[in-house]
Formats: structure tokens, sequence, C-alpha cells
């Protein structure tokens, strides 16, 4: 896993200069220490900052073709490389070094953009053709791995992260109100659009090539469900998901370095780390989190699953006070404001695996976006069930049956249930309707905003700015599949991803691995029948039928309980946290002017005075706290590191008719 940066003159003649890569580069240090990289012509510049996992000693990016007419730097990992380089081999290409990113270079130099069919992994690519100055870069199938751009001057530039991009200072730096309204509406913005305006991702799934004044953006993979071809029995599927998820998991176990694995307590990481253990020789230690709130800690389960595997478990204690301290910090890496304080406890586990001297980790994101395991797939199936006889006394009782972890819901009555989830009920074929609950409820935070920021957004969006993008096909879908392509398109993503996942991992360079997003196994998962996966009101059915095989019952039985950590008392407790009051002051609040400063403070003077906030207000505190961080750290104060030197790992290649391969630092 690494970082990489560039800089590309798309039209005109712009300065590129060694000095701004250096500079770009140091702020994305974190995601790659070991090795630094350069490449820099009269036409692109091109950076990486390498955390070594693979050919620890031959794989310095950049990495050239034979005939240095191609230039690569790559985040992220091929995981069938290995059965990749041997047809290039016989094909005629030549190997300097042992990496899965030599092979990208070759199978590019062979298919061009169709060589990103053949490639098994997470990554950010970016590739330069000096011969005919063109720029190619993609990103993995699912966006597990972030790439950035912003063309200024009619220069593309480009990066791992956004503030290494907002480092040259032509680029603007400014909170985009669409972009905000569709976070405090999807948690996360709308691909392409990211929180800083005129700034965009290159979107999961996609490449882009520029050449000669033009900027072509075009997908090679779709998400896409349908009926499966042929039904077969349940046992096959069952066999058949088993055996993916094996090879899913086994082949993310090559690394030249030792590899963990986070074990939350619940059925998807006990179920990779059960694979591990029962199909490869490699030691495992797993990683946790344990919280001193116990309405948020697994640990008992925790415990239970290392104690079964016999592995080396190491537990990152979390309390109120360490998600307000490090609170800072996660929203320099998220870039982006948050609804919810999930991450704090992540980049807490992110430093205690690094701590044990472990770069990478197995993880179980994906499956209950794939395989059906969140309450939202459960409650839009009790609400259609409900709208087939909306008089029904009986059918709004089992709503009562989720979302157990929000105190207090299973007691509500049935008036109070009826009257939350009826809105809309009837409207079964509208293309949100398992989601309009959720973004309703949470848009509610939204009436925090200033009427400048709503006259804006009001001004500049357009429509498909406030609605996610439905495909053709959409309508055909199960509805099941309809709820699961909208959890995946803005949640996934958007937030999980990216807040949850590579941004708290690579915040202390730890690379993340994750079987279920294995695109074998997300193209079976999404033809499987949906009662395998959702059976009832059981999620995640036909993982429990695998994971049973190797986990004790308390845990494949186990109901999803998802994974939160605790908000307005981390900033809200017994040490006064000075950055918490200095940002949702009123004067703070009315010079950022995105917020309105009497209703901030009402909120504030709510949770200080320790009564317990509904889940939208605690979503309004975090997101307004963590906007106004945001806009203090990448737009007030923004601060450049010194540039990587030549005391750094770092290799710079310099072709413009005098240098080519010059060396500094090593």
């Amino acid at each position: 896993m690494c970082g990489i940066v560039g800089i590309v003159n798309v039209q005109g003649d712009h300065p590129i200069t060694e000095e701004m890569l250096r500079q770009m580069l140091a702020l994305i240090r974190h995601r790659g220490p070991d090795q630094f990289g350069i490449y820099l012509d009269d036409r692109a510049g091109l950076g990486s900052a390498r955390l070594s996992i693979i050919d620890l000693s031959g794989g310095q990016q950049p990495i050239a073709s034979e005939d240095e007419g191609l230039w690569i730097v790559f985040n992220g990992e091929i995981f069938n490389y290995v059965e990749l380089r041997p047809d290039l081999e016989a094909r005629g290409r030549r190997f300097t070094t042992n990496t899965d990113t030599e092979v990208i270079l070759h199978l590019y130099e062979e298919y061009g953009p169709a060589c990103l069919s053949h490639l098994n992994g997470q990554f950010a690519i970016a590739i330069w053709d000096a011969r005919e100055q063109t720029l190619f870069l993609a990103r993995d199938r699912v966006g597990i791995l972030p790439l950035f751009y912003t063309i200024v001057d009619g220069t593309l530039i480009f990066a791992s992260e956004i503030k290494a991009i907002i480092a040259d200072p032509r680029v603007q730096r400014a909170i985009d109100p669409v972009a905000l309204e569709q976070i405090f509406t999807f948690w996360g913005t709308l691909s392409p659009r990211t929180i800083f305006r005129g700034i965009v991702d290159l979107p999961p799934g996609h490449y882009l090539i520029a050449r000669r004044g033009r900027i072509d953006v075009q997908p090679y993979w779709r998400l896409e469900f349908g009926a499966p071809t042929e039904e077969r029995r349940e046992e096959e599927y069952v066999e058949e998901l088993r055996d993916l998820l094996i090879d899913a998991t086994t082949i993310r176990l090559r690394a030249d370095v030792p590899v963990g694995a986070y074990l939350s307590g619940g059925l998807d990481s006990s179920t990779v780390a059960a694979i591990v253990r029962q199909y490869a020789d490699n030691r495992l230690d797993t990683f946790s989190i344990a919280f001193s709130d116990p309405e948020f800690d697994e640990s008992r389960f925790q415990r239970q699953m290392a104690q079964c595997l016999g592995t080396n478990h190491q537990v990152a204690y979390v309390t109120h006070a360490d998600i307000g301290r490090v609170f800072p910090e996660v929203i320099w890496h998220t870039e982006m404001p948050i609804l919810r304080t999930s991450p704090a406890p992540l980049f807490i586990l992110s430093q205690l695996v690094r701590d044990h001297s472990y770069r990478v980790v197995l993880t179980g994101e994906g499956a209950d976006e794939f395989l059906a395991g969140y309450d939202i797939f459960k409650e839009a199936k009790v609400r259609r069930f409900w709208a087939r006889q909306p008089s029904s006394r009986l059918r709004p009782l089992l709503l009562r049956r989720l979302y157990p972890w929000i105190a207090g819901f299973a007691g509500k009555n049935v008036a109070y249930l009826a009257a939350f989830f009826s809105e809309g009920l009837m409207d079964t074929t509208a293309p949100d309707y398992s989601h309009r609950p959720r973004w309703r409820t949470t848009s509610r935070t939204r009436r925090f905003f200033s009427d400048d920021v709503r006259q804006a957004a009001d001004t500049l969006a357009q429509p498909t700015d406030r609605a996610p993008y439905y495909p053709e096909a959409f309508s055909s879908w199960d509805p099941l599949q309809q709820a699961q392509y909208l959890e995946i398109t803005t949640f996934l993503s958007q937030y999980l991803l990216s807040a949850q996942g590579d941004r708290m991992i690579m915040a202390h360079a730890v690379e993340g691995r994750f079987p279920f997003l294995d695109h074998r196994v997300i193209e079976l998962a999404n033809r499987l029948p949906p009662r395998l996966k959702l059976r009832g009101l059981t999620e995640k059915y036909i993982l429990r039928r695998v994971g049973r095989a190797w986990l004790p019952d308390v845990i494949w039985q186990r109901p999803k309980q998802p994974y939160r950590a605790p908000i307005h008392r981390s900033f809200f407790h017994d040490a006064r946290l000075d950055y918490v009051q200095h940002l949702l002051s009123p004067d703070q609040v009315q010079a950022n002017g995105l917020f309105k400063p009497t209703a901030v403070a009402h909120l504030k003077e709510k949770a200080q005075s320790g009564v317990r906030l509904s889940e939208t207000e605690d979503m309004a505190l975090v997101g307004i706290l963590s906007t106004q961080l945001l806009v203090e750290r990448f737009i007030h104060e923004f601060r450049l590191p010194p540039p990587i030197s030549e005391a750094d790992n770092v290799r710079v290649c310099i072709r413009n008719g005098i240098t080519v391969g010059g060396t500094y630092g090593i």
C-alpha cells in the first residue's frame, strides 16, 4: 500500500517542479514512510510514498517499462499477480522486480485499459505514457482505495489524498455547499463530488485518460444484480461461497511481512480469521476494540473467538475521552465531515497494529453490504410486508425486532413506530423506498445549516446531486437487490471504506485487506437468490451456513450488532476539550458561516447538561463539529510540512534529455 501524487499538463505548458512533488509527498508521508520516488519530464510529474509489503528491497517506485516509455506509480495490492506473471513472461515481457506493480505495467502494455479486467485487487493506478503524452488513472471496482483530482489552468493534479492536491497554491480551498448537503443526508458525498469545491474523486470501477487536451472518464466494471442464471440447490451455493471465501482470504495473505486480522466479535471478521487458521500456516495475531462504555462494547465475544482460534490477541481499550482526544486528527485524515465518531476508535486500533510491528490486517468489511447484513434491509422488508395490510395492528410490531442497539427502541409503543415508519409506506415502487426513512432522519440535521448554505446549495445543485444514480436495470431487480445497490453506492465507498477504512488504517501506515470485497465474491453474492441472503429476518443466512463449520455457536448464531462508538459523551465529560468549546462557540460558528449559531449553542448546551441526545441530535453534533474542524485545518490554518528531502529514502528520475534514473538519498 502506498500513496501516489501527480501533475500533468493536459493543456498549456505550466512548470512542473520537483519541489512541488516533494511537497505533495510530504503531506501523505503517513501512507508510505518507507520509500519515496519521483518521475519528472517536461509534461508530467509522478510521485510515490511507499509502504513496503511485497519485494521489500526491489520494489521502489516509480517503475518504468523496458524502453522507459511508460512509468507507473501505484497504490494497493494485486493479489493474483503471481498467476498473471507467467503469461506475461511467455509473451516476452521482461521483469526487473518481483512486484505486483510491474505486472500491472506489462499488462497495460499488452492490453491497454482492458488490463483492469485481469486484476484481482484493490488499487489506485497512475501510468504516464511519455511517448504518447497520455495519462492513465484507474481505481478498483468498489473504491477500496481513494484517488482524487482537479483541473486548474489546464493542469490535472491528482493524489491519494486531497491534502496533497491543495498543496498546489493554484487550487482553491473552499467548502462545497452541495456536498455538505449530501453528507448531511447520505452520510457521504455522491461520487464524484467531494466536500471541496472543484476537487472530485475518480468513481469506483472507472478509469481516466488524459490526452492532447481531452479528459475522458469511463467505467470498466459495473455493480449488477439479477436473477440466478439457473436454480441450484442451496448446498451448491453454500459450497461455492465457501470455496471462494477460502481463496479470497488465502491470496490476501501474500506479503513479505506478517499479516494480522481485525476481530470484532461478529460473524464477518470471525469467518476471515477462522479461514486463516484453518487453511494457512501463517502466524496470526488478532486485534480488536474494547469500549469502556458497555453500551458499545463487544469484547466478550472477541475474547471467546480469539480463544477459540488460539491467536495472540491485542485489544485497544477506548474511553470517551480517547475519542474526543484523537478526533481532530481523525478529521485531518477523513478529509470530510462525518456524522459518527466510529472512525476514531479505528484510528486508535490501527496505531495498536503498527505498535505491534504489523503492516497488514485482514478485515470483514463488505459482508454486510453484499450478503445483506444490515438492519436497513430487514426494515425495508417489514415495511413492504406491512404495506400489504396497512391497517394491521400486528405487522408493525415486527419493527420492534429491529435496531436493538438503539436504547429504548424495542420498548417504543406501536403508535410511535407506526407514525415513524408509515411515511411513504405505500409507495413501494419508489426507487429509494428502502432508504427513505434513514435519509429523511439524517436530513433533519440540515436544520442547523445557515441560510447562506441553504441558498447556495439550492442555487448550485443539479437534480442528480440530490438523488443517487439509478441504472436502467434497477426497476427489474428484487427489492433486496435495490436496497443493496443503494447501500453500496452511497455508503460503502463514500463513507465506510473511506472514513472508517483506508483513512484510519493508513493514518498509521497499515494496509487493510478485504476478502469479502474480492470481485469474485461480490459477483457471486449479487447473483444469489435473495432468500439465501435475507431468510425471513435472519441476515446473512448463507454466510451463517458457511461459518458454522468453523465458528462457535455463540458467534455464528449471534444477531448482527453494528459497530458504533459514543458521540456526545466523547466531547462533553470531566476533561474540558478546548477545541470543542472554541469551534462550537457562537463567534466561531458565525465566522465560518455554515451553521446557525443560536441553534448550535442550544445543541451544545443540551449535550453539556448530560441529557441523552436523540440519534438525530448526536449526528448533528458530530457533523457540525467535524465540519468546523475541517474548515479550521484545511482552509483557515492549512500548514505545509517540510518537503521530503535528501535525508529520506527517495529516488528521482528526470527525463528531459539530460538525466534518467538519477538518485538521491539512497
